[in-house]
C-alpha cells in the first residue's frame, strides 16, 4: 500500500468515527407579564429559574406590610412544593431532579443564622425518601439577601426526562 492510499484510509476512517452534532430542542415555559422564563427545555434537560416561597401572609401594599413567610423549613418546603408542581405539570417528578441549587439568607429569628438544618428537614421530605429515593446532585450557597424582602430561601433545579 503506497504512502498516499494509507494517508487516504486513515482520512476516510478518521471523518466516519466523527458524530455529526445533535441539533436539540429548546422551548421557553413563560408569560408576557414575567420578566424571565419559568423554565427552559432543551433537548430532554429542563431547566427550572429560582424559586421563592409562597408566602403565608401577602403583603398589604395599602398598610405598609411586608409579606411574611415563615421560617427556613416552612419556606423551603413551600419552594419544594412549588418546584414539584412545575415538575407535574412539565410530566416529571422530584426524582428526575438531577441538580439542585440553593441559595439561603441568615435567618433574623435565628440571630442572623444560617437554618441549614431547617432547609436539610424540608429536602429530607422529598428525597431519599421510600416513596422517593433518588437524591440531586446539589450545591447550598449562602447570600447576602434574596429579591423578596423576608426571603429565605431560593432554590433552582436541573431535572432530566428518562428515555
Amino acid at each position: 500500500m503506497s504512502r498516499k492510499t494509507l494517508l487516504v484510509a486513515i482520512l476516510i476512517a478518521s471523518a466516519a468515527s466523527v458524530t455529526p452534532a445533535v441539533a436539540q430542542s429548546v422551548k421557553h415555559i413563560q408569560s408576557e407579564s414575567a420578566g424571565i422564563a419559568t423554565g427552559v427545555w432543551v433537548g430532554d434537560m429542563l431547566y427550572l429559574s429560582g424559586q421563592l416561597p409562597t408566602p403565608i401572609t401577602p403583603a398589604d401594599r395599602a398598610k405598609g406590610t411586608p409579606a411574611v413567610y415563615g421560617n427556613t423549613h416552612a419556606q423551603a418546603e413551600s419552594t419544594f412544593t412549588k418546584i414539584q408542581a412545575l415538575l407535574k405539570e412539565q410530566g416529571l417528578g422530584m426524582g428526575d431532579v438531577v441538580m439542585m441549587r440553593v441559595y439561603m439568607a441568615a435567618d433574623p429569628a435565628m440571630d442572623n443564622k444560617l437554618d441549614f438544618t431547617g432547609m436539610n428537614a424540608a429536602y429530607a421530605k422529598f428525597f431519599g425518601t421510600a416513596e422517593q429515593p433518588t437524591k440531586p446532585a446539589r450545591s447550598t450557597v449562602q447570600v447576602a439577601a434574596l429579591v423578596a424582602a423576608g426571603a429565605l430561601v431560593e432554590i433552582e433545579v436541573q431535572a432530566a426526562r428518562s428515555r
